[in-house]
């Protein structure tokens, strides 16, 4: 069997459904097996970037493995971004290259570029197969690795002549390769609950560790029993629900809530769950850390001690540590009421949440996403890439259920939303998907708006419009006094995006008064083709943020 049908018997067998990509002259042979499939759908991309973007955002809300299939030399390099965007916020993808042959490696032959050493610090794994006869073990290593521990992307690159090599395979004898969930040490956890029993104000922080491990139900139970407080941070929203009457928030200096970080604040035991503790997350450690103990559960060695000194780490999937805590608690003191300020949760945090509805003209960024909560937050999954939009969107936007928020995190990557919100849709069918995105990340990945129209994908586009790099343009004026080559806008002239959305087939409209907002959502929600919504919005507004948890500088 040729080694191009080997790989899409592999991708068959370890359940890859969907491949998004882009053919070119190196990879045709496996698009040739790819053609004859009759368990993959392949979706053409406009761009390779965005053939990993709509993987990652596949992966994200399915909680599958994905893949993307691209060609050699440039259309492998535009890999790079989006393989790191998975990386950084654990999500497995797998991407397929096509490769000049094995006699022009290394001659600067056309489109012939070393990828394997060029993406190595942004992936698990890579590999280029230089000897046929390893194909099937390398794939199946990939897709092993890919999953296994914290997972990630990986890429496997696939010279011409040695995809039209002829090898043994047999694919009734060929199975993927088992990988196990670390599983806690039962000293640990009974240290652990011996900790929180005697901290007077112990708080969880829950990561997007907990959703991956689809742990979010333990969590809840863990939670409840010994009547914990719980934030979140950016990639552990929609962990919990809003509502619960545990939750506080999410801690950051600038994904935040008032609520989430000062109940951070006030806690001297803090339960660190499937996070990495990141510097948006932390801004200044010395605040972060001052007066409060850590334990720290991570399915990653490396990233226990890493960044805050802990009293306490476990090597652990996320859920499996939280069943154990659950377990030993039950055996350690029954379960607890609520008692004091924790009583109180619900009204306090409503009494410092931000205010979100106002009736201004230009309307104001928060009056989007009160409209956005109020129609689409409980059963829309919302896709969102960096910027200021971003932090709007942290701190405003309300997400009930786990895989409900896919957000480039620790990349903060413009150009994700669209296509990661056409792999979200394709995902789950049933359930509409929005991307959130600002006027200048749309100009990066809006071509992806051609894939969803060719393939009847009817994503959600909300422009958030104020015609600015508007965290670019904060950080220059509020921190060095000056604004330059931020401003999007050219002699009051501003993008048609109405326009490109129908070029491209989908249809689009532009709101400027804050009583439209809710009847254009309506009509993007009730149309089977994909829709944009442009949103103008009061130019100069700024995010809440600050270089520690304590000091937020707050703007309405």
């Amino acid at each position: 069997m040729l080694v191009a049908e080997v790989v899409v018997k592999i991708l068959e067998s370890e359940g890859v459904d969907v491949a998004f990509g882009i053919p070119g002259a190196s990879i045709t042979p496996v698009y040739r097996y790819l053609a004859q499939s009759k368990k993959i759908r392949h979706y053409t991309a406009r761009h390779e970037e965005g053939a990993t973007h709509a993987a990652d955002g596949y992966a994200r809300a399915s909680g599958k493995i994905a893949c993307c299939i691209t060609t050699s030399g440039p259309g492998a390099t535009n890999l790079v971004t989006g393989l790191y965007t998975a990386q950084i916020d654990s999500i497995p993808v797998v991407a397929i290259t096509g490769q000049n042959t094995r006699s022009q490696l290394g001659k600067e032959a056309f489109q012939c570029v070393d990828i394997v050493n060029t993406v190595r610090p942004y992936v698990k794994g890579a590999w280029c197969v230089t000897e046929p006869a390893r194909a099937p073990g390398i794939i199946r290593e990939a897709f092993r690795l890919a999953r296994s521990g914290r997972p990630g992307p990986v890429l496997v690159d696939l010279p011409l002549d040695v995809q039209t090599t002829d090898i043994p395979y047999d694919p009734e004898l060929d199975t993927p390769l088992l990988w196990d969930k670390p599983k806690p040490h039962l000293k640990q956890i009974e240290k652990a609950i011996e900790m929180i029993l005697a901290s007077k104000s112990p708080i969880i922080l829950a990561g997007g560790g907990v959703i991956i491990s689809e742990g979010t139900e333990e969590l809840v139970k863990f939670a409840e029993y010994l009547s914990i407080p719980v934030v979140t941070t950016y990639m552990g929203k929609g962990s919990i629900p809003p509502d619960h009457p545990l939750y506080c928030g999410q801690v950051g200096i600038q994904c935040n809530t008032p609520f989430g970080n000062k109940a951070f604040l006030d806690s001297d035991l803090v339960i660190g769950i499937g996070c990495r503790f990141n510097d948006r997350h932390t801004g200044s450690v010395d605040v972060y850390t001052r007066g409060r103990k850590f334990i720290h559960i991570d399915i990653e060695p490396t990233q226990i001690g890493r960044i805050i000194s802990t009293d306490l780490g476990i090597v652990s999937d996320a859920k499996l540590a939280l069943e154990a805590l659950l377990e030993v608690a039950k055996a350690k003191t029954q379960k607890r009421l609520p008692q004091g300020w924790v009583a109180g949760i619900p009204k306090q945090r409503e009494q410092i949440d931000r205010r979100l509805e106002f009736d201004n003209i230009p309307i104001k960024p928060q009056r989007v996403f009160h409209e956005i909560n109020e129609l689409l937050g409980r059963d829309t999954i919302f896709t969102v890439g960096c910027g200021v939009v971003q932090i709007w969107s942290g701190q405003f936007q309300k997400i009930w259920r786990p895989r409900y928020y896919l957000p480039s995190g620790g990349a903060g990557t413009l150009g994700y939303e669209i296509p990661a919100a056409i792999g979200a849709q394709i995902a789950r069918p049933a359930t509409r998907v929005c991307a959130i995105v600002g006027d200048g990340g749309f100009t990066f990945q809006g071509e992806a708006l051609a894939m969803a129209c060719q393939y009847g994908v009817p994503i959600i586009v909300v422009i958030v419009n104020n015609g600015y790099l508007g965290l670019i343009r904060q950080n220059q004026t509020q921190n060095y006094g000056f604004e330059y080559a931020v401003d999007l806008w050219y002699s009051d002239q501003k993008i048609d995006f109405v326009r490109v959305a129908e070029g491209y087939g989908a249809r689009g409209e532009r709101v400027t008064k804050p009583n439209d907002i809710q009847p254009a959502l309506e009509r993007a929600l009730q149309s089977d083709v994909p829709y944009v919504l442009d949103i103008i919005v009061e130019r100069t507004a700024m995010c809440s943020m600050g270089s520690s948890i304590d000091s937020i500088q707050e703007y309405e």
